[in-house]
């Protein structure tokens, strides 16, 4: 127990954990609310809600990569505030607009994107800036703190979005989203910057941003790690759209059991990021094992007869998906380069968003014409696929076999 939550001794990382754990809970109860009003506001048309997925994940396709710049180059701490403070903005005036009944879904759209800019800006210096809170020594614990900090607010945050929809509406939790983020400024105001270990700041230069992507190129793990990230982006990250059609279309129900499914899923993340924060897990074989047992759970949830089966196949699905994430977030942390740590940070965000942004409006579309049950079908399928491909890789540069390989890179990465 000690081992899991070492990364705790730290005061600055303490502060960090609290405030974003308040923030996720707040962030999660408005992805809900959000997807809610959109299938009201569209008349529960699963195309209107991966437009929305799509626009909030766009600009970390679009802008990342030079947020990882200016996070190599300015305190971290600095554009963690201002980041929360522009999303609060977005999140207050989408809830405003809900609750004087004047929303309207372009409204949503182009207030989604706003959040998307906020959290293109926020999320590579927040990752990086685990880093210089804690030291490498204890830099794998607290990623999979981080994750469990993000899966405590995805596990309560759908639970409290289901009643307050149905017990006040919408604009309401969007609102209180807004608040949450209070308290990610005043725990990053009380952090004692002595305590932080900040990196030589970037000097500005021109083609930063092609030599962080040229340093990706060449690091050949961490390259292929990305890969699979994108394709894992594209159809893992959206599972929340067909939830979302599994249980308005096939299921029928209403708000609070759309939290429900949404917590089922949080509460294996949940668990699945503790393992994570106890073992450690870096490298290639951890990623490669999540992302295919992912696949295949998500595919035996499209042939989910009953909404129980399907919330407990949601379970194990979060606890594979977390399992990747923070073993692909902790071997980025510990392998990229401290110079390069920032932009490598950027460039993971960028795929990873930037897949989910691509993939949202497919796997609504999906949905849409074949329905949700199809569409979990194929997104395992071509994540099983993604899998499959890296361990071939895997075996072809190694020229050693499928198991071999998987534990070399597991070596490796240690």
């Amino acid at each position: 127990m000690t081992r899991m939550f070492r990364s705790l001794r730290h005061r600055n990382f303490r502060l960090f954990i609290t405030g974003t754990t308040v923030s996720h809970t707040g962030t999660w109860m408005q992805r809900v609310a959000q997807d809610w009003l959109v299938v009201t506001l569209a008349d529960n048309d699963g195309v209107a809600l991966g437009i929305t997925t799509a626009l909030q994940y766009l600009p970390a396709l679009l802008f990342s990569p030079w947020s990882g710049v200016l996070a190599d180059r300015y305190p971290k701490r600095s554009i963690l505030m201002v980041s929360a403070s522009a999303m609060a903005v977005a999140a207050l005036a989408l809830g405003l607009l809900d609750l004087t009944g004047a929303v309207r879904l372009w409204h949503v759209y182009g207030l989604a994107f706003v959040l998307g800019l906020g959290s293109a800006l926020e999320i590579p210096a927040r990752q990086s800036f685990v880093f210089e809170m804690v030291g490498p020594e204890d830099t794998a614990n607290a990623v999979g703190l981080h994750s469990t900090s993000w899966n405590l607010g995805r596990t309560m945050g759908p639970v409290l979005a289901g009643w307050g929809i149905v017990v006040t509406g919408t604009g309401e939790v969007i609102v209180v989203n807004a608040l949450s983020y209070g308290a990610v400024l005043v725990t990053l105001a009380r952090m004692r910057t002595s305590d932080l270990r900040p990196g030589t700041p970037l000097t500005r230069a021109p083609g930063q941003l092609r030599e962080g992507i040229r340093y990706l190129r060449r690091t050949r793990d961490l390259s292929l790690l990305m890969c699979l990230v994108l394709s894992t982006g594209v159809w893992g990250q959206n599972l929340a759209i067909c939830i979302t059609l599994m249980a308005t279309q096939e299921f029928h129900t209403g708000p609070q059991a759309l939290g429900l499914l949404t917590t089922a899923l949080a509460v294996g993340a949940l668990f699945g990021s503790l393992r994570a924060a106890s073992k450690g897990l870096l490298g290639l074989r951890p990623v490669i094992v999540g992302i295919a047992a992912f696949g295949v759970v998500a595919a035996a949830a499209g042939g989910s007869p009953q909404f129980l089966v399907f919330a407990g196949l949601l379970v194990v699905a979060g606890f594979m998906l977390m399992m990747f994430t923070t073993s692909a977030n902790s071997t980025i942390q510990l392998r990229a380069d401290p110079a390069f740590r920032g932009r490598v940070n950027a460039l993971y965000v960028t795929v990873l968003q930037g897949g989910t942004a691509l993939g949202a409006p497919v796997v609504g579309l999906l949905g849409a014409q074949l329905g949700a049950r199809w569409a979990l079908v194929i997104a395992g399928t071509c994540t099983i696929a993604t899998a499959m491909v890296g361990a071939l890789i895997l075996v072809r540069r190694r020229g050693v076999s499928v198991r071999q390989a998987l534990r070399l890179s597991h070596q490796r990465a240690g």
